[in-house]
């Protein structure tokens, strides 16, 4: 029986493909195999030695201590694409409220609507004229970062005919296939920055990307931009923003992360973190995220992980070894070596590495002993070793 715990409200649709004869699910399982997460704070959490895989039911996993998983041989998921759809909608509406002063527009008419006296159609005719603003069609519209959402915007933007570029330094060769052939992809965002009436960033957060757009890449902009932030708060410089604002450089800011900060300023838009807050987001996101956990604590798969490179393999013996090491030299020949010494042959394996670390999957035709357990254990580098039986 494994033991599954989550820790948000997880859709019930993706709960249902947890087999309730092999998995015990609930918030307040102890000694737990797996965690299902959305965005509970995790980096003080203790983590038990049971503990084998966290999945996270939506994309970024800054919530989650990545290091300190993979130091104890925890795999951590995501799901990457899952809510993308519904990002890629708020994405059109934002543009839409940074263009016209709709949310203005709105709460102006329910004010005129509740004054004593006021003739509503003649005032609402005579007033319109300040909350007008311009047509998307034929902008030109900078998306930063092409991967699920990016790819998806920068289609729909087409379809709305915009004129679109598009930047991402690591783009890969299936994001590049999702993009349709006339988003003008650039190698160099100031190319990109020139050009946008509208800018949208859809990178993930870390390091390198923290103030991505910073009072630098402001002063490459087109004056009047309108810049989206539906991926990361920290992407943004809410400082250097205020000041555009200010200086009239960035006409609007739309952003799904407000804080004290940024919320009251003029001519931000702060949307209350709506990207996924669709029940199509949260459904899809909870079945990914289940089936990702179920595959890796059934049959040692990995696929969508954050922290350790996707690997999979079909059932080829009768036990599995799958074991979690450290991407250093010699580590194969010492694991391959052990089964040999035991007198084990070996049906099928399996190898990948992610930066520090790797991860490889044995298929044997033998059960294995906790001796050759503990064997391979003992070798350096090697961070956890689980065996699983067809």
């Amino acid at each position: 029986m494994y033991r599954i715990k989550t820790m948000n409200k997880i859709s019930s649709a993706g709960l249902a493909h947890l087999d309730q004869t092999r998995f015990q699910v609930g918030d307040n399982v102890e000694n737990e195999d797996g965690i299902l997460v959305r965005s509970a704070p995790m980096h003080d959490y203790p983590f038990p030695d049971t503990l084998r895989a966290i999945a996270r039911a939506g994309a970024g996993t800054n919530n989650i201590p990545i290091e300190r998983c993979s130091e104890n041989g925890i795999v951590v998921f995501n799901t990457p694409g899952a809510n993308a759809n519904a990002v890629k909608e708020l994405v059109v509406a934002a543009m839409l409220i940074a263009s016209r002063d709709i949310l203005g527009g709105a709460e102006w008419v329910l004010e005129q609507a509740h004054t004593p006296k006021v003739d509503l159609v003649p005032t609402v005719e005579k007033g319109k004229s300040a909350f007008a603003g311009p047509e998307l069609y034929r902008k030109t519209v900078g998306v930063i970062g092409l991967g699920a959402v990016g790819a998806l915007v920068c289609n729909v933007a087409l379809d709305l005919g915009m004129d679109v570029y598009g930047y991402d330094p690591f783009l890969s060769v299936d994001a590049a296939l999702r993009l349709d052939r006339h988003v003008h992809v650039v190698h160099d965002v100031n190319e990109l920055y020139r050009v946008s009436d509208y800018i949208t960033i859809h990178v993930p957060y870390n390091d390198s990307t923290k103030d991505f757009i910073n009072a630098e890449a402001i002063s490459k902009m087109k004056g009047q931009v309108r810049i989206l932030n539906l991926a990361r708060g920290e992407l943004v410089n809410d400082d250097d923003m205020i000041d555009a604002l200010a200086s009239g450089r960035v006409a609007r800011y739309v952003t799904d992360f407000p804080n004290e900060k940024i919320a009251c300023i003029p001519h931000v838009i702060a949307l209350p973190h709506l990207g996924a807050s669709t029940p199509e987001s949260e459904e899809n996101c909870a079945v990914m995220a289940v089936r990702e956990l179920q595959d890796y604590l059934v049959n040692g798969n990995i696929t969508n992980s954050v922290n350790l490179p996707n690997v999979s393999q079909d059932w080829s013996g009768i036990s599995r070894v799958c074991l979690i090491h450290k991407n250093i030299p010699a580590m194969l020949a010492k694991i391959m070596s052990t089964f040999s010494d035991d007198g084990i042959n070996v049906e099928n394996m399996t190898n990948k590495s992610k930066k520090d670390y790797a991860y490889t999957i044995v298929d044997v035709n033998t059960r294995i002993t906790d001796q050759v357990s503990d064997e391979l254990r003992s070798i350096e580098g090697v961070v956890r070793v689980r065996v699983l039986n067809h």
